[in-house]
Parts: structure tokens; C-alpha cells; sequence
């Protein structure tokens, strides 16, 4: 399950960063910060599956 939460993250990383790219492109700052959110809760998913698998070995 861990390996499929890691993947979600960096989905959600990719998802993040194109819809940032898209709001500076056209000027939409909301979907810009609407983006750079979703990076930063894939990127807090991400740290918290690393933290996880510390503790299991």
C-alpha cells in the first residue's frame, strides 16, 4: 500500500505543477496558487510515506 500512496503523491505533484504552469501562462494567479497548493500536499504525502518507511526498518 505504501508504493501505491507514493505514487498518488508524485501524481499529485505532476497534477500541481502543471496546473501552476497553466496559471502563469495565461495570468490566472488562482490557478497558479491552486496549483502550487496541490504540489505542497503531494509533497507533505510524499514526506509522510518517507517518514513510514523509516519506522518500518
Amino acid at each position: 500500500m505504501s508504493g501505491e500512496q507514493k505514487a498518488e503523491a508524485k501524481v499529485e505533484q505532476a497534477k500541481g505543477k502543471i496546473k501552476e504552469t497553466a496559471g502563469r501562462l495565461t495570468g490566472n494567479e488562482h490557478l497558479t496558487a491552486e496549483g502550487r497548493a496541490e504540489q505542497a500536499t503531494g509533497d507533505a504525502r510524499e514526506a509522510k510515506e518517507k517518514v513510514k518507511d523509516v519506522f518500518k526498518h
